[in-house]
């Protein structure tokens, strides 16, 4: 599968960075492809284009904040998390969200 990852704690610092390497490692783990884009102090890094977002399977916010530029997501499954929930249960959300799809699309 395809995830676009999305990750913005309220200070942009710490946080947004772990979370977003937690859920890579846990996607890449489990042999997904991740694209990955964090909202911090530096502002948007890494941004997911358009195009690449409409080929995911499925969109996951770690946010503790609102992410910026939804709409290039409209029409995905997307998946929302808290930041500090992503650091520390990467590995369960992804199967969360694994699970989930599976079960759409049965």
């Amino acid at each position: 599968m395809k995830f676009a990852i999305c990750t913005a704690c309220s200070t942009g610092i710490a946080s947004t960075y772990m979370s977003a390497e937690a859920l890579e490692r846990a996607a890449k783990k489990r042999g997904h492809t991740a694209y990955v884009e964090t909202q911090g102090a530096l502002g948007i890094e890494n941004e997911i284009s358009r195009q690449t977002a409409q080929s995911v399977d499925a969109v996951i916010f770690a946010t503790d904040v609102v992410i910026m530029n939804q709409e290039r997501f409209e029409n995905k499954p997307v998946f929302e998390f808290g930041v500090s929930e992503a650091i520390g249960k990467a590995d369960k959300i992804i199967e969360y969200v694994e699970k989930s799809l599976k079960e759409q699309s049965d």
